[in-house]
């Protein structure tokens, strides 16, 4: 009798363990941003039948990890979800930090999200959290929070696991169900909606000066995240110390209320950033709208040459660093067709070529309102630019890189969708052709991507390379993935990829060498307007 009645036990406390409600843990690939308060280092999430109370969480970091970067841990409480979505099986109800509410960027909404605990890790890698939360019947949402301390690194990778989740008095069943071996990544939120009393800002630009100083440049949108006309300025941010620190932005090119008309009708975006690496002079080029009443200069820039018509290509330069810049260089009469609708540079960045050649490239609407893009020049360090042939129709925003002296390769945005389109010219765009990797090689969900050429001379690896980076889908601005091709852009291998980013954003993005060693991007992320990470090659070409 006693041996049954112990087996009868022992079945039952089997049975209790099976009817305990798993949670269910997703550890998201998104950048830790160092000034934030909070970031989300897991989600959790438990349809509790049978659980009434959640105590605690256990988290261990990965032995690598330098505890003493990190300043606190910490667990959140969600709520609930509505009974309709819980078919959903997502893992938040809201934005549990906001990436886009002006001033509401860096920590978590205390209205959306309860704390139970928050620990300071020391020696010990495994930490306790309590949580002691009594459970909704039915979707419960958990987060842990990581806070880095300001001096982190931004080569500071962190791994963690929940390796414990005790309820009611018990350990509880976990599933993971993301990847096993999450790495995840500093960065820096550059510009955070608010800033500078801006409501958002867009579309980046990064270079690095002979000085070795990284320029980012982006469209300051002051009213709204919309595009031209608005109220917008071109913004640059500065940094000498590899982007650990950015300087207090400036405005190299900004309109105000330009010939009676008010700021939001002389807007001005887009921006193009290229450095003469002979002379060390930094250019960017912009489109500047006047005149067109607050609507998509997409559709209201018209044919014409004067400003009251068409939208107008200016340029600002800098001959100390990207301290100061020049007043605006009109160069609209140079390159621009009459019958055109619209040109405009293509977004990101510039090259100077191996014979000293100055090269941007562009984008614009023809007489038949069709858009196609090409690239325009310069011969003798900026004073004149032209533009030929364009390189393929129905394209916009492109990126143009030297691949072999005197070989230009522009990469383009492709209204056809799924992939990008890839051309080459040997004559500056008088002719063009069809690269093999075109339309086939680099998928993409319609956006902006980046493309830059780093030769062998100048990289850690000793080999010649492109590096590429855009949102890795074919439906979605969404993981946003750095790839690197050893072959000319022939092939870009799976092995030669790293996401850095897989949640939903803008899209755009633009790359540079920091040093021989380390790629820099600038780029639209999931948690901040412009976002800075710095990656090292031989993380990605191991």
């Amino acid at each position: 009798m006693k041996k049954f009645l112990s087996l009868t036990a022992g079945l039952l406390s089997v049975m209790a363990v099976q009817a305990a409600d798993t949670l269910f843990i997703k550890a998201p690939q998104v950048p830790i941003l160092i000034e934030r308060n909070d970031n989300v280092l897991f989600y959790m999430r438990m349809d509790a039948k049978e659980t009434k109370t959640l105590d605690e969480v256990t988290v261990t970091f990965g032995k690598d990890v330098p505890l003493s970067q990190i300043k606190s841990v910490k667990l959140y409480y969600g709520g609930t979800d509505a009974s309709q979505d819980r078919g959903k099986k997502r893992f938040a109800p809201v934005e549990y930090i906001s990436s886009n509410t002006p001033g509401k960027t860096l920590a978590a909404n205390p209205s959306y999200s309860v704390r139970k605990s928050e620990v300071q890790p020391k020696n010990d890698r495994t930490i306790v959290l309590k949580g002691e939360q009594k459970l909704f019947p039915g979707y419960n949402f958990f987060w842990v929070s990581l806070e880095m301390q300001p001096s982190a690194s931004l080569q500071t990778k962190v791994t963690a696991d929940i390796t414990s989740v005790k309820a009611d008095g018990k350990e509880n069943p976990t599933k993971l169900v993301s990847d096993k071996n999450i790495e995840r990544r500093m960065g820096i939120g550059v510009r955070h909606a608010g800033d500078d009393g801006s409501a958002a800002f867009r579309i980046p630009g990064l270079v690095t000066t002979n000085k070795g100083t990284l320029l980012g440049v982006y469209d300051v949108r002051y009213n709204s995240s919309v595009d031209l006309q608005e109220h917008i300025d071109i913004g640059l941010s500065r940094s000498t110390d590899g982007g650990k620190t950015w300087e207090k932005m400036r405005l190299p090119l900004a309109f105000g209320e330009y010939d009676g008309l008010p700021a939001a009708q002389n807007g001005v975006g887009d921006p193009s950033i290229l450095v003469d690496t002979k002379t060390n002079t930094v250019w960017i080029v912009a489109a500047w709208t006047h005149g067109m009443g607050n609507q998509r200069a997409w559709w209201s820039s018209h044919p014409g040459m004067d400003l009251n018509h068409t939208a107008q290509l200016v340029m600002a330069k800098s001959t100390d660093d990207g301290k100061t810049w020049s007043a605006p260089i009109n160069v609209t009469e140079q390159v621009k067709l009459p019958e055109w609708y619209f040109l405009l540079q293509g977004p990101g960045r510039g090259i100077t070529t191996s014979d000293g050649t100055l090269v941007f490239p562009i984008q614009f609407i023809d007489k038949t309102r069709i858009p196609n893009a090409g690239i325009m020049y310069s011969k003798d360090r900026g004073e004149t630019w032209k533009i030929h042939n364009y390189a393929r129709t129905n394209t916009t925003e492109a990126q143009v890189a030297e691949v072999e002296p005197g070989v230009l390769m522009l990469n383009m945005r492709d209204n056809r969708g799924g992939s990008r389109a890839v051309y080459t010219t040997t004559d500056f765009g008088q002719t063009w052709k069809e690269h093999e990797s075109s339309r086939t090689a680099l998928i993409e969900p319609v956006c902006m991507a980046s493309l830059i050429s780093v030769k062998a001379k100048d990289n850690v690896l000793g080999k010649d390379l492109l590096i590429f980076s855009n949102p890795n889908s074919t439906s979605a601005r969404k993981d946003m993935t750095i790839k690197i091709s050893m072959d000319g852009g022939k092939t870009w291998s799976a092995d030669h990829q790293l996401l850095l980013d897989e949640d939903y954003n803008w899209g755009y993005s633009c790359l540079t060498m920091i040093d021989k060693e380390t790629i820099g991007i600038l780029y639209e992320s999931s948690v901040a307007h412009m976002t800075f990470q710095s990656i090292k090659l031989k993380d990605i070409v191991k």
